[in-house]
Order: C-alpha cells, then sequence, then structure tokens
C-alpha cells in the first residue's frame, strides 16, 4: 500500500521516523509531509496513494477524485467537516478519525478561557506592564457558577467533570442525553433555556447543517448581560457578526474564542478582531504536546487495524 501524508501532524522528525518504519518494515510505501502543501503539491502527491493522512486542512473533491486508488482516509483530527464525506461514501472510502486525542487538550483550553475572562488575566498582565493597580478593576470566580454545555460528547463531560470540581452548576444541551454527562450531574434543558439560564456557556457540539450559526443572534441576545461565551469548538457553530455587536453594545460581557471560519490568520476585516471584551487563540485547543502525541499513535492505529481487516474510529 502507498500511505501518503498530506500535511504534517506536528510531531518532531524522531517520532515520525518512528512511525514511519513500522509501515515501511511491513513492505508498505510510505511519504510523510514536514511542512503545509500548496493545493497543486496535494494533487500531485495524491496520485496513485491507497490512504491518505490528514488533519484539518480541508480535503475537497478534486484531490480525492486524483487519487484514483484511494481506499482509506485517517484524520489526524475529531471533526470530518472538512473532508468530503458524500464523495468518500460514494467512492467506498473508508474514513477514520481521532476520537478523543485531544479531550483534555480542548476541555482544559475551555476551562483557561472561562477563567480569563472571569479574572481579567489579559488586561491585568497589561496594566502591570503599563505601571498600573487593580484600581477600577473587578473580576468574578468560576465557583458557583451557572456552566452551559452545549455538546455532551466526550470533550463536553470532560468540560463538566472540570466545571464541577470549581463547583459550578451544570446545564447541557444535546441531541440526546449522554448517561456519562448525567452522572457528573449535568442538568438538561432545551437549547433557548441554556443560553438564556447560564452564566457561561460552552461549545463543545461538531459542525453540521443543524449546528451551523447555532449560537445566533436571537440566542446571543438572550444571554445575561454578565454572560460570557466560550467556543473551542467550531468557528461557524457561531454568528461571528452577532456575537461582535453583542460585545460592542454590551448586551453580554466576555467572549473566549479559538475557532473561526477559517483557520489562522484570520481576515483583518473579521468582525471579532475590534471587538470589545473578547480573548482570541489561534485554534489551539487541540494543539498540545500530550495531544498531538497521542494523535499520531491514533492515526497510525487507524491505517494498522484498516490493514488487518479490523477497522476502528470509523465515521459515518
Amino acid at each position: 500500500m502507498k500511505i501518503v501524508m498530506l500535511e504534517p501532524l506536528g510531531v518532531d522528525k524522531a517520532v515520525m521516523e518512528q512511525k514511519k518504519k513500522i509501515f515501511t518494515d511491513a513492505g508498505h510505501e510510505f511519504t510523510d509531509c514536514s511542512r503545509k502543501l500548496s493545493p497543486q503539491e496535494k494533487l500531485a502527491a495524491a496520485k496513485d496513494a491507497d490512504i491518505f493522512i490528514i488533519a484539518n486542512s480541508p480535503l475537497t473533491a478534486d484531490i480525492i477524485n486524483a487519487a484514483l486508488d484511494l481506499k482509506m482516509i485517517s484524520v489526524g483530527f475529531t471533526g470530518v467537516d472538512h473532508v468530503d464525506m458524500a464523495l468518500c461514501a460514494e467512492k467506498s472510502i473508508t474514513v477514520c478519525n481521532a476520537q478523543g486525542y485531544a479531550t483534555d487538550s480542548t476541555a482544559e483550553l475551555a476551562i483557561s478561557l472561562m477563567l480569563a475572562c472571569l479574572r481579567n488575566i489579559v488586561p491585568y498582565n497589561q496594566v502591570v506592564r503599563d505601571g498600573g493597580t487593580l484600581a477600577g478593576y473587578t473580576h468574578n470566580t468560576l465557583n458557583g457558577k451557572t456552566i452551559g454545555i452545549i455538546g455532551t460528547g466526550e470533550i463536553g463531560c470532560k468540560v463538566a467533570s472540570l466545571a464541577k470540581a470549581f463547583g459550578c452548576n451544570v446545564l447541557g444541551y444535546s441531541r440526546s442525553q449522554n448517561p456519562q454527562a448525567l452522572k457528573i450531574g449535568v442538568e438538561y434543558r432545551d437549547i433557548d433555556s441554556v443560553f438564556s439560564e447560564s452564566d457561561i456557556v460552552t461549545l463543545h457540539a461538531p459542525l453540521t447543517e443543524a449546528t451551523k450559526n447555532i449560537a445566533n443572534k436571537k440566542r446571543i441576545d438572550s444571554m445575561k448581560k454578565t454572560a460570557i461565551l466560550i467556543n473551542c469548538a467550531r468557528g461557524p457553530l457561531v454568528d461571528s457578526q452577532a456575537l461582535a455587536d453583542a460585545l460592542n453594545e454590551g448586551r453580554i460581557a466576555k467572549a473566549g474564542i479559538d475557532v473561526f471560519e477559517t483557520e489562522p490568520p484570520i481576515d483583518k476585516n473579521h468582525p471579532l478582531l475590534n471587538a470589545k471584551n473578547v480573548i482570541l487563540t489561534p485554534h489551539v485547543g487541540f494543539y498540545s504536546a500530550e495531544s498531538l502525541a497521542q494523535r499520531i499513535d491514533i492515526v497510525c492505529g487507524n491505517i494498522t487495524a484498516w490493514l488487518a481487516e479490523n477497522p476502528i474510529n470509523v465515521v459515518k
């Protein structure tokens, strides 16, 4: 089999060589990737590939169609909304994801953004550098707050567990109630109630047609004036213009945003770049040393299992 990486996975060369050797020793051809490829380079690399390894860059129809022998895609990401899944289904291409690799990392960033917003970490840093004091500032604790979690899968449940450790009340919304979430103590509500009743709303849903703009103008406007919105899931879950307007007009207090409609660098005209009281991070929720090490293990394990005709982490 010819295995082709179409983008790097963030591990050092020595680790990549170890993983590569597993497959070459078994008689497979393995082409790794240490830098971002142009669309033309991806098309050239895709030809004759039996297996793709990708992360979170778009995998479009032209690249899939260029690989006439493509049989399997190992995605180094949890979500697969950047993959043309309809075309993969049409071509009977197996798609496997890296479910769970970034659960701790993403959940911890969500909590970190909550704390940074509540405790004014970013402005306080500048205050000290400017020779100022705490005069004129107030901040709040996370303890006792009501956290509303949209999407109670693995990451949502981890956030719930951490929030409970801080002494928070936790509300949840999902298509179905997760027994694990109930065990943690999540109280399920309808989605509009989660937005209106929570002190902090944090998004952990996958991006689908049903969830796009799930944090829309109506729901953002229903939030408490003191509320905070956190998004470490997918950028299009939020109506960015509606959020920017609400922040600038003081209709909600703050936001912490790690994801956008496109991958960073973000267009300079993006409404959130000039919005008040928002902390922005460049899609780093998944990007810890620990999660990247786990990701490469899962990605390669998916391929090994598929080659053994016992596929795992298959996305339907």
